[in-house]
């Protein structure tokens, strides 16, 4: 009889080094806002190939604190793509802006540049694309845009570090962008954080200024601001985490070629496009028979979630403010057949096979 294996989606690193960091800042006596927030920002910001990094609460938090650090504000509007975490869309609609959402691409699902041209207007302000699934978006004809028509570009590179877009990172390819470090990304503060990279200087200091109540100095405040920090635990592991993220994201390829060849003609596997370097936040796998897959492996001890079952566009949240919004084909039709399979760097090929044989056994029990 053949073992039954349990497999988490995703699983979190953790070794002594990162344990004893921990202790050494419980230890220190600082927990805010102190020398290992600075030293982890200041190499962030390195392996992003940027000047700038402003740690803050979350990649949520950096997205609003990006477009208010931008002017973005009532009447605006901001294109983005609807296929993506629901927080894309929020700090646009939090700040008075709107969101304007255009389609895919079907193969990446990133945002499709000739979508956006559609969309743009005078009072589009800015263009944000999200590298999803760890992909980067088609950047090229986006930031040719936004220099026709004078507006921003904010890359929502939330689920993408390390990847590249013709071999740039992402992160220092648009006017400013944002990372999250929630426990499932490539690296993680184990909690909740995130980043706001950027070449501009301007930028940089006025987001450092709005996380932390918009104060210059202890008791004066320059602007309006918000308690949205990060603090030195985060930091600690952060630093520890950022250490082992290209050896990690090498294994992620790494297993992704290995579910590629297994997966070959069963479903729809990951594209990536020859200008790209994917790191695969997730590994997501497409079929039409999606939820029975994913019945069929959750009996088998394999972990699946879906990403994204309802595209932002509509979701309630989204249209009890905006009203019912504009079809969008191929992110609707991808919603109802996308799954994403385990990943994470420390799954063995013991793992790799496991659900790939799974995957096998499934499709053949369909024929």
């Amino acid at each position: 009889m053949e073992e039954k294996m349990n497999i988490p989606l995703v699983k979190v690193y953790m070794d002594n080094d990162i344990k004893k960091a921990v202790l050494e800042v419980l230890d220190s006596g600082w927990y805010i806002l102190h020398e290992k927030t600075r030293e982890f920002e200041k190499k962030f910001a390195e392996f992003c190939g940027v000047k700038n990094a402003v740690c803050v609460s979350s990649g949520t938090a950096g997205i609003f604190l990006s477009l208010l650090a931008l002017d973005i504000k009532r009447g605006d509007e901001v294109i983005i793509p609807s296929f993506s975490f629901v927080s894309t869309a929020t700090p646009i609609i939090e700040v008075g802006a709107k969101p304007v959402f255009v389609d895919i691409e079907k193969k990446t699902y990133t945002v499709d540049p000739e979508k956006i041209r559609e969309a743009v207007t005078k009072r589009t302000k800015a263009i944000m694309p999200v590298h999803l699934y760890g992909h980067p978006a088609n950047m090229d004809p986006i930031l040719e845009m936004a220099k026709e028509n004078d507006i921003y570009v904010i890359e929502d590179a939330c689920q993408a570090h390390g990847a590249e877009y013709k071999g740039k990172k992402v992160g220092g390819i648009g006017h400013v962008a944002c990372f999250s470090f929630y426990p499932s990304k490539n690296m993680t503060v184990c909690g909740d954080g995130g980043a706001v990279v950027t070449n501009n200087g301007e930028i940089a200091e006025t987001v450092r200024k709005l996380r932390d109540h918009g104060r210059r100095d202890k008791y004066v405040f320059e602007l309006k601001g918000y308690n949205l920090r990060f603090n030195e635990i985060q930091a600690a592991i952060g630093i520890k985490q950022l250490e082992k993220l290209p050896e990690w994201n090498k294994a992620r390829r790494n297993i992704a070629r290995m579910y590629n060849q297994a997966l070959e003609g069963l479903v729809t596997t990951p594209v990536e496009e020859p200008w790209a370097k994917h790191v695969y936040h997730v590994y997501v796998i497409r079929t039409k028979k999606r939820d029975e897959l994913r019945e069929f492996l959750s009996r088998h001890g394999i972990s699946t979630l879906v990403h994204y079952p309802v595209p932002i566009h509509k979701q309630p949240a989204i249209t009890s403010v905006l009203g019912t919004q504009p079809a969008l084909k191929n992110t609707e039709k991808a919603a109802k057949e996308v799954l994403s399979i385990p990943m994470y760097p420390r799954l063995t090929k013991r793992e790799v096979k496991y659900v790939s044989d799974k995957v096998t056994e499934f499709f053949e029990g369909c024929k």
